[in-house]
Formats: structure tokens, sequence, C-alpha cells
């Protein structure tokens, strides 16, 4: 029974969640109403209000379940990665992108964003800087698994370089939701830009053995011989 109520938890969670994001998405997040998302949830008020206290904790799950998956997606990338360094970034920058859009409209990530900058110290705020940790956390994680593997220069600190990459892609991201124009192409082509230089700069230099032709020798012919 315990497993039941667990499962029935768990399912009624996400269907807050999924009514919650779709609401947002389809009136705006300053628009959308709890009771709405109650009733497209099937679930009572006073329900929802077990599990969510407020519409910005609705938000920060809905991008908990954004940023999960995507790790979880980074963890198989991890355990095989592309073998080269800007095949192996890309990758992994390319699947945060994808998966942005899933659950989350532009006007979402910015409220979302809005939050933590103007309420660090809450339990929202905090909880975001968690994920934007944990998200860094596995960038320098590929670094260092492409130094093992031989890929990237190992006289380089992993963390440093994992941390310059994740900045990076979270500014161009913040660009990215600040424009309704921008698409994911092109979020993608001009990250894609800033990586390659870098990745060249990663990338261990193989030196080229030089072979040398073999040098013949004229014989010396003596004077008077």
């Amino acid at each position: 029974m315990t497993g039941l109520r667990a499962r029935q938890k768990a399912s009624r969670n996400r269907r807050i969640l999924q009514a919650a994001a779709d609401l947002f998405r389809s009136t705006g997040y300053a628009a959308a109403r709890i009771e709405d998302i109650a009733a497209a949830a099937e679930v009572s008020v006073g329900t929802l209000y077990n599990y969510f206290e407020t519409k910005g904790e609705l938000l920060l799950a809905i991008v908990t379940l954004e940023v999960e998956e995507v790790l979880d997606q980074g963890a198989q990338l991890l355990a095989n990665p592309p073998p080269s360094v800007a095949q192996a970034i890309s990758a992994l920058i390319g699947s945060y992108y994808d998966h942005s859009l899933v659950y989350l409209s532009k006007e979402m990530w910015r409220t979302a964003m809005a939050i933590s900058i103007e309420a660090p110290e809450t339990p929202l705020g905090q909880r975001y800087t968690q994920l934007d940790a944990l998200l860094t956390d596995q960038v320098c994680d590929l670094i260092a698994e492409l130094q093992r593997r031989g890929v990237a220069r190992a006289d380089v600190p992993a963390r440093a370089v994992g941390e310059v990459v994740f900045n990076n892609l979270n500014m161009m991201f913040i660009e990215f939701v600040k424009s309704e124009a921008m698409s994911l192409d092109a979020l993608q082509a001009a990250v894609a830009r800033q990586i390659a230089p870098l990745a060249g700069l990663l990338t261990p230099v193989v030196l080229t053995p030089v072979v040398l032709a073999p040098v013949v020798l004229a014989p010396v012919v003596l004077a008077g011989a």
C-alpha cells in the first residue's frame, strides 16, 4: 500500500507540474492562477497547496525537473564522450540547449532568473543557484574525463576551464531567453563559434617525427692520387 501511495503522489505531483507548465506557457506566469492550475491537474486547490505553497515554488520545481533531465542526459554523454574536445563540449552544451524549452518558455526562464537574482537568500533563490552549480560540476567533469582519455591537455586545470565554459554557455543562454526572436539554431551556432578556439587550445599538440633523408657523401679524391 505504501508503494501505491508513493506512486499516486508522484503521479499527482507530475500532473500538477505539467498543468502549471502548460498554463504558464499559454497565459503567462503572471496571469496564471493557482485555481486554474489545480483544475487542469484535476486536483483541489487545497491538494495543490499541499505540494506547492506559491507559484514561485511551482516554477522552480519545473526548472528543477528540466535541469535533472539534462543532467541525466549529460551523465550518459560523459560515460562515452565524442572523440574530440570541440565535439564533446558542443554535444554537452547542445543537449542542455535542446532541452531548455521542453517545459519552460523564454518568459518562464526570465521569471525564474529574476527570482534568483531578486531573492538569492530565499529557498527558491538558493535552489536555482544549486542547479547552476550542478551544471557547472558536470561541465568540469567532462573536461576532466577528456583529460583522462588523453583527448584534452593534462596541464590545464579542469575546474577552471569547466567554469569558463559554463559561464559562457550560461551568459549566452541569458541572451537567448532575453530575445524572443533568437532561435535555438542561432544560439548553437554562436556558441560553437566561441568554443572552437578554446577547444583548439585544449587539444594536445601532436608532434610529427621528422624523417631525415639519408646523407650520401661523395667520395673524397685526394690530389695526386
